[in-house]
């Protein structure tokens, strides 16, 4: 019969182990199964994997949380699928369009009683990251997204810090891609809505753009490097219902007009671009400076949320959609 003393210390242990978070070991992780492309309904620790058929340009990953899927694109092309899991019920993974801020291919968890996370690619700095891990079939992380470890690997190679991703609820992926003219229209002697013009590129000489444009505050927005560099009033902005995303790819047509990947991130009927990019007035100076940071992988968001501390969060500028989960 067990002392009362061991009997204490054993009871103690178990109650440890069922309180605090798990510690997913190596062995643990679900390693992967590459399918053939077209496999339908894969299944979890499942994936597809084949850069080869898109070899540069840049790369944008959307999450859709009711499939438990992620998808790769690079430069419109869809190069790899693989199952996931996310957050479980009470630490939901937030939605919105983020970039990743931080890569390690070793790294241990600080908030997780040293949870080994590897080929960890930072989301926001408060800890939800896209990282190799266990997939049991449904949602079951801290908020975190969890890969499979040889999809995680592969993953890995392809992205860079400011890498855009779309985490979103809907079951949509990307459509067509879609070339929204130079971003505006700039017809002569039709004037842009007046003053609150700001263009200050010296703040980030360098990094990733994002650009953001508001219809509730009729106005647009040009980040680098997670920094403000620019705003102006833009006019016109009608027939905008929810948020739109907007990767720009490397190819460009003969009158100088960028393709970029059109991803709907959440609700509302989506605009006809021809025609807002028509309809849309801004100041031709700002228009220009903005036009001529555009490069493969400039992010675009439209929207019809206002651009305050509920749309940005910390350092690389993450434009978050729904409410944040730490």
């Amino acid at each position: 019969m067990q002392s009362r003393p061991l009997l204490a210390i054993t009871l103690s242990m178990v109650l440890t182990m069922l309180l605090l978070p798990q510690t997913v070991r190596a062995a643990d992780m679900t390693k992967g199964r590459p399918v053939a492309p077209f496999t339908p309904g894969i299944k979890p620790g499942e994936y597809v994997w084949n850069p080869e058929i898109s070899p540069s340009g840049p790369v944008v990953i959307i999450i859709s949380l009711p499939e438990q899927v992620l998808y790769v694109y690079r430069n419109g092309v869809r190069i790899g699928r693989s199952t996931v899991s996310s957050g479980k019920t009470g630490r939901h993974t937030p939605t919105g369009v983020f970039t990743i801020l931080q890569k390690a291919v070793t790294h241990t968890s600080s908030l997780f009683k040293g949870a080994s996370m590897p080929y960890m690619e930072r989301l926001t700095w408060g800890g939800v990251a896209m990282h190799a891990g266990y997939l049991p079939g449904h949602p079951a992380s801290h908020g975190c997204v969890r890969l499979p470890v040889e999809f995680a690997k592969k993953l890995y190679t392809v992205t860079s810090d400011g890498t855009t991703v779309i985490i979103t609820d809907g079951r949509s992926s990307p459509g067509n891609t879609t070339a929204p003219g130079l971003l505006f229209a700039a017809a002569p002697g039709d004037a842009a809505p007046p003053g609150g013009v700001v263009w200050r590129p010296e703040k980030a000489p360098a990094g990733q753009v994002f650009i953001m444009i508001s219809s509730a505050d009729g106005a647009a927005y040009v980040y680098r490097n997670g920094v403000e560099i620019g705003r102006a009033p833009v006019g016109r902005l009608h027939g905008i219902a929810g948020s739109y995303v907007f990767v720009a790819l490397a190819n460009v047509d003969a009158e100088g007009r960028r393709d970029w990947l059109a991803v709907t991130s959440v609700g509302g009927t989506a605009p006809v671009l021809k025609d807002l990019v028509k309809q849309v007035r801004v100041d031709p100076v700002f228009l220009a400076g903005t036009r001529a940071l555009v490069t493969p992988g400039t992010t675009l968001v439209l929207t019809d949320a206002p651009v305050n501390t509920s749309t940005r969060s910390g350092t690389g500028f993450n434009i978050l959609t729904t409410a944040e989960v730490p």
